[in-house]
């Protein structure tokens, strides 16, 4: 099936804002996939639909709001063929999710930076221990209104002078960025600070991670940011590589000139080859351990880690993750692995080696 993001986009607006498992699944009949899962529990008869068995089973999820749509996704095409399942899919953000997560409350919580120190923290008092898997790549992508026609690539350096805390209230007018740019008022767009969008752009561009200056216009809902862009001439903002992908129609992507002094933008390519720095990220699921004792999280969560099924990521417009780093993650949710290898810290440009490095190396913090 080919998904319309923009459909889920406008869908998901309207409604607020809102690795592994081989885990022995020889039990649930091998590696569940796009057009075959085994069931949470018994299996549907043939030729059912979702609406012909009543849920008996509910896996609920929240957190990054630009994982939204791949779980959306995932649990669209999951619960069609596990019809005596119900998935629930929120996102109050990365942090706003992690507080849910480690109270309890949610048996995944999506995130699109890795689970900070406080959150490690947050987790061991509520003593809910965590499986953490990669679950796509994405590059964040700067955008300005397509009436723009000077801030074609922008520096890093250029971005720091925008976005740093310093910048409040003195840095309001694009020729207070460079002075070969318009004395034309500007205007930022961003993710709030639950976010983990926002987290991982600060700590790219200002070197501060959750530091900028606060006098932007934040929402966890990246559609309003996609409002905010198009109707406004002098504005920029930033985002998940899908959105935008989602609004080419509304918006121009700015490119990047990282450390390499090259102008580079997102794409499939450049996200998965590292040169699109430093915005380029992994983004991640954590699992409660004690959830996975439940046959309906676990097939859900093996459901999407399987290979099969890194169409349905594609068609969100996010970077499937390659065959050799699922294997990783399934080998690491195998052997019970909990903990987060990025030991509580989130670290800018990641790449896809970098990723593999870390799994190969283990030493998850038992935190």
């Amino acid at each position: 099936m080919t998904y319309s993001l923009l459909r889920r986009m406008t869908r998901h607006a309207a409604a607020g804002s809102i690795a592994a498992l081989a885990l022995s699944l020889a039990a649930c009949g091998g590696a569940p996939q796009a057009g075959n899962s085994p069931a949470a529990g018994e299996s549907p008869a043939a030729g059912a639909s979702p609406a012909a068995a009543e849920a008996t089973a509910t896996v609920k999820v929240d957190g990054s709001s630009t994982v939204f749509p791949i779980s959306e996704a995932m649990a669209e095409e999951f619960m069609k063929v596990n019809t005596n399942t119900k998935v629930i899919v929120g996102s109050s953000g990365t942090g706003g999710g992690f507080k849910k997560f480690c109270a309890g409350e949610t048996d995944i919580s999506n995130a699109s930076r890795p689970i900070k120190g406080e959150e490690i923290e947050l987790c061991k008092k509520g003593n809910v221990e965590y499986v953490e898997l990669p679950i796509s790549f994405d590059g964040l992508s700067v955008v300005v209104n397509p009436k723009n026609d000077f801030a074609t690539c922008l520096s890093v350096d250029q971005l720091k002078k925008m976005w740093e805390p310093a910048a409040e209230g003195k840095v309001k007018s694009w020729k207070d960025v460079d002075p070969k740019f318009p004395d034309k008022p500007m205007t930022l767009y961003g993710p709030g600070t639950d976010s983990g969008t926002y987290d991982y752009f600060t700590k790219a561009i200002t070197g501060e991670e959750g530091k900028s200056r606060g006098d932007y216009t934040p929402s966890e809902d990246d559609n309003v940011i996609v409002q905010g862009v198009s109707g406004d001439e002098g504005s920029l903002g930033f985002f998940g590589y899908a959105y935008y992908e989602a609004n080419k129609d509304k918006l121009k992507l700015v490119e990047i000139k990282g450390e390499s002094g090259k102008c580079v933008a997102p794409s499939a390519a450049t996200i998965a080859d590292g040169s699109y720095e430093p915005l380029s990220r992994p983004e991640f699921i954590y699992v409660r351990k004690d959830a996975l004792s439940r046959p309906e999280v676990k097939a859900f969560v093996a459901f999407q880690i399987d290979a099969a099924n890194k169409q349905i990521i594609a068609d969100t417009g996010y970077l499937p993750l390659p065959d050799e780093v699922l294997t990783l993650a399934k080998e690491r949710l195998e052997k019970g692995v909990t903990g987060s290898v990025f030991g509580g810290k989130a670290p800018a440009g990641a790449k896809l080696a970098d990723l593999l490095a870390a799994e190969k190396a283990g030493g998850a913090e038992k935190k």
